[in-house]
């Protein structure tokens, strides 16, 4: 499916608040209630919009330390690793990168014994893992949608 200008900005008012009305985001892109509708429909049947979400603020939501986690990784084994990845409730995104290492995760924990637990009990635990290392975040900023 090729996007237009419009689609590109129903998205783009989407991402600013997925919460907006259908009268309001057709007000907001020049377009019919209907047309909206069916655009926004098509954009979810085509996969385009995968779903929506809530975002929470990961320290008032409990979660102190967060941390990228760079995981060594026995490549022929990527879809093991990231179906056990997945199953661990503090990692929020992986990404399969290129580069000195071979998988990227997002660690949001309670607190450093928590990220301990994470890396070394969880992680590393897993047989398709080689090695890890950790960055840790002192603070990060939302960007997308604005």
């Amino acid at each position: 499916m090729e996007l237009d200008d419009i689609d590109r900005r129903i998205i783009a008012t989407l991402e600013a608040d997925a919460r907006v009305s259908m009268t309001t985001l057709a007000e907001e892109v020049h377009v019919s209630r209907a047309s909206a509708h069916a655009r926004f429909k098509r954009l979810i049947e085509s996969g385009i919009i995968r779903g929506f979400t809530v975002q929470t603020d990961p320290v008032l939501a409990g979660r102190h330390t967060s941390a990228y986690v760079t995981i060594s990784a026995e490549q022929t084994e990527w879809q093991e690793l990231r179906d056990r990845l997945t199953e661990i409730p503090e990692i929020r995104h992986i990404a399969l990168i290129g580069g000195e290492f071979d998988v990227i995760a997002l660690v949001r924990a309670r607190d450093n014994p928590d990220l301990r637990r994470v890396v070394l009990g969880e992680i590393q635990s897993i047989p398709a893992v080689r090695g890890t290392r950790t960055q840790l975040i002192f603070d990060d900023f939302e960007t997308a949608g604005r």
